[in-house]
């Protein structure tokens, strides 16, 4: 038992700052006196206490992580932090732990799923806390950890490495880590800054600014309103949004490059950035052409509004919705569905396989049919000029399995418990990708609150799988992580 000390050591210091977070909407609660204020303090006492708890038991440990440390506390961070992010809702709204727990690691893994409705009669500082949770999981909070635990003497090299996807795992920005941390979550901070001020320029209130451009850059899809961006039924804020999302979708490490040396030539040099807008803007493009044919709209320029948000909103995995797509014709839902499980870029707060993979998987098979025709022939796969080395390929066709896989095995449960066949698909692609609203009955004008507690379950299962790219979480539930 010894041996786990260092990751309850450095566990019971995320859960106390954790309690931090939950200190901002119960401050903010205090402030303008909403009924939520005493959930938000039983909350905040609870974390702050267990953290403590934790880290004192362990404090005189002092061994630092190993790698097998890294990926148990990344698994613990995400499995866990929503039991203690869904106190407000348990104790404030009656949620049963099931919804609360399900709407907390919707928020966390930035899935933007939700259980809720009426969320326009809420209190403010339970949607301050959901937009709070979305924010916090998009850059991660074990990437803000390994900025603070340093000074703690806990290295957090190798959690770095267990939750963050893609490129970011092997190339260090700046010399050190803690730097690297830094400067991501700065860019983060700085592009949130301007999307809030973006849209009160709009016409937002302070508030629904605060909370949307949160849950945007989160790539969560959080709303303060059912019907979320059809709310405001603004093209200049839908534009906004837009812009923030495609920013969101793409790899922070390439924006923090662009403001760092003030040139665009980063994202020129980002062999993802290209394919990611040339995807999701000429299927944008399609899909509009696709409704104005199908005259779901009369004038193309609205068919080209409507298309260009949901699309990117869809494609990105943030899952805000300004119309009810579900009732366009099923061909333009579905190819949204599908973008959302590779268009997002590594890197970035979008769910999926990310560009990158999907990149490689292609050139993969466009090398075996080269190699039918000729046998002999060598052709290295090259992604951005570099060749990929034959274990990266390996790990990359081994993901895409164990992807699919997950998948089907899912929907085939949720199947298996009396869901429609449209519903549990489109569930399991929408929560794996963290991407939110499904179809048919969890579609963007529904919730997921139409699910038994198993179904839900299920769902919030395949939200954490998707947040640690699958990998992570397998790894601890093979016998051999456990063996000494």
């Amino acid at each position: 038992m010894d041996r786990y000390y260092p990751v309850v050591r450095v566990f019971g210091a995320l859960l106390i700052g954790f309690s931090l977070c939950l200190a901002i909407p119960m401050g903010f609660s205090w402030h303008i006196g909403d009924e939520a204020s005493s959930a938000f303090d039983e909350a905040f006492g609870l974390t702050l206490i267990t953290g403590l708890v934790l880290f004192l038991s362990a404090r005189k440990e002092r061994r630092d992580l190993k790698v097998r440390d890294g990926f148990l506390l990344v698994v613990l961070v995400w499995a866990v932090l929503p039991v203690f992010a869904c106190l407000p809702f348990v104790f404030h709204l009656n949620a049963s732990f099931t919804d609360a727990y399900f709407e907390a690691m919707s928020g966390l893994t930035t899935t933007g799923a939700t259980v809720f409705s009426d969320l326009d009669k809420l209190p403010p500082s339970i949607n301050l806390w959901r937009g709070l949770m979305v924010w916090f999981g998009g850059m991660g909070l074990i990437v803000l950890a390994v900025a603070v635990l340093p000074m703690l003497g806990i290295g957090g090299r190798q959690m770095f490495k267990a939750e963050t996807p893609g490129p970011m795992k092997d190339t260090n920005l700046t010399p050190r880590m803690t730097e690297t941390a830094k400067g991501l979550w700065l860019v983060y901070l700085l592009c949130t800054v301007a999307c809030i001020n973006a849209f009160h320029w709009a016409g937002m209130t302070w508030f629904d600014a605060f909370m949307h451009a949160f849950t945007t850059m989160g790539l969560g899809g959080f709303s303060s309103h059912d019907a979320s961006f059809g709310y405001w039924n603004s093209p200049l804020i839908e534009g906004i949004t837009v812009l923030f999302m495609l920013i969101a979708g793409m790899n922070f490490a390439t924006l923090f490059l662009v403001l760092r040396g003030r040139s665009l030539r980063p994202y020129a040099q980002d062999p993802e950035a290209k394919y990611f807008l040339a995807v999701v803007l000429g299927s944008s493009l399609m899909i509009a052409t696709y409704l104005w044919l199908n005259e779901v709209y009369p004038a193309f320029l609205t068919a080209l509004r409507h298309a260009l948000f949901n699309v990117v909103s869809i494609a990105t995995t943030t899952g805000f919705a300004s119309v009810d797509y579900s009732l366009w014709p099923m061909f333009a839902p579905l190819w949204m569905l599908f973008l959302c499980s590779f268009a997002t870029s590594a890197g970035s707060t979008g769910g999926g396989i990310k560009m990158m993979r999907a990149l490689i998987l292609y050139k993969q098979v466009y090398r075996e049919l080269l190699r039918s025709m000729h046998p002999h022939a060598v052709w290295p796969i090259r992604v951005g000029g570099s060749v990929i080395p034959a274990n990266i390929q390996s790990a990359v066709l081994a993901f895409g399995f164990a992807y699919m896989c997950i998948i089907v095995s899912l929907t085939l449960l949720l199947a298996l418990t009396g869901l429609d066949i449209v519903t549990a698909v489109t569930a399991v692609v929408a929560t794996v990708n963290n991407t939110g609203p499904g179809l048919n009955q969890v579609g963007p004008a529904t919730t997921y609150a139409v699910l038994t507690d198993l179904q839900t379950w299920v769902c919030s299962f395949a939200m954490l799988l998707g947040r640690l790219e699958i990998f992570t979480l397998l790894v601890v539930l093979t016998p051999a992580f456990w063996r000494k």
